[in-house]
């Protein structure tokens, strides 16, 4: 055992293919090195504790909110026969209910912290073992896109019938994140999809179809490097999400922010009715510009990767 141990979990960006995924057509995910967590782990001479700034005190007084975080460590030390107590810190950068993979991040990182601690080599299989346990707790039966993706270096292709694709990212074009600053409403917005599917079924399921289309065009431009095809895929997305009512004001305020500021294609990120949306920038310069207009705009915060192969070496 190590002195102390470190582990470190990127956030993640669903590019494409947000609940549309649900009823069996491809998404694009892939970890966003923008925003992390980094974890750190360590022996104590009292009780167990957690320092993060969602909690702080001992692990016995977590709140219930944290239980897919008590349910991981309890795996962690019954596996590893870890000698308590220990201090676990937790510092995020990555904003909680915005469609980022939070949870999943915070449990890759701990999970990496403990193996470090304990001197033992992590292979995303066995991360993801883990992960897994902490992520059904915080999600019931979670398509495991959110632990794949952030556990993993790759973009992925994930669709039900199929499973995981990772591929390469390969594209001349910087990807501008801004935050609204409002929780996102994920579980409503599925919910209300569900009944459009009732109350409109041949509409829906055509929407719902185009969006899957739109997917499959997006990975094509992204492996051809073709930054204008995939912005027109985000915009073709953008409207077809806003017809299925997951966007919002904010939301729509700052995509249309963006494309009046030569964004390539701009869109909402995951659940939707806030949270995050995301802009291409054809280079870093005008990404680095599109990131103060749209904290102009009302944005609480902004992150810049490229999406270059160097991005994710």
């Amino acid at each position: 055992m190590k002195s102390i141990g470190m582990g470190y979990a990127s956030g993640k960006i669903i590019l494409m293919g947000e609940h549309s995924v649900v009823y069996g057509e491809p998404a694009i995910a892939f970890p966003f090195s923008g925003t992390g967590i980094q974890a750190t782990i360590r022996k104590h001479k009292l009780e167990s504790w957690i320092e993060s700034s969602f909690f702080h005190g001992p692990l016995s007084e977590a709140p219930t909110t944290m239980r897919n975080v008590t349910i991981l460590l309890w795996y962690l030390v019954k596996h590893f026969k870890i000698p308590e107590p220990f201090y676990l810190k937790v510092e995020s950068s990555i904003p909680a209910e915005r469609g980022m993979g939070s949870s999943a991040a915070v449990a890759v990182a701990i999970t990496r912290a403990v193996f470090d601690w304990m001197e033992e080599p992590t292979t995303q299989k066995n991360v993801l073992y883990f992960v897994n346990q902490a992520e059904a707790v915080a999600h019931g039966n979670p398509s495991g896109i959110d632990a794949t993706t952030i556990s993993g270096t790759e973009p992925i292709l994930y669709q039900k019938e199929i499973g995981f694709q990772p591929f390469q990212l390969n594209m001349d074009a910087y990807l501008v994140v801004a935050d609204t600053g409002i929780k996102g409403q994920t579980r409503k917005a599925v919910r209300d999809i569900a009944k459009l599917m009732e109350l409109r079924p041949r509409e829906t399921a055509k929407q719902i179809k185009s969006l899957g289309r739109l997917t499959q065009q997006a990975q094509q431009a992204i492996l051809k490097n073709q930054p204008h095809i995939l912005g027109d895929c985000m915009n073709q997305a953008q409207g077809l999400l806003r017809l299925l009512g997951t966007s919002n004001r904010h939301l729509d305020h700052l995509i249309e922010t963006a494309l009046n500021h030569e964004a390539l294609g701009a869109k909402l990120t995951g659940g939707g009715r806030g949270g995050c949306m995301i802009a291409l920038a054809e280079n870093e310069t005008s990404g680095r510009q599109l990131q103060q207009i749209l904290l102009a705009a009302g944005a609480r915060n902004t992150w810049i990767e490229g999406l270059g192969v160097y991005a994710h070496v």
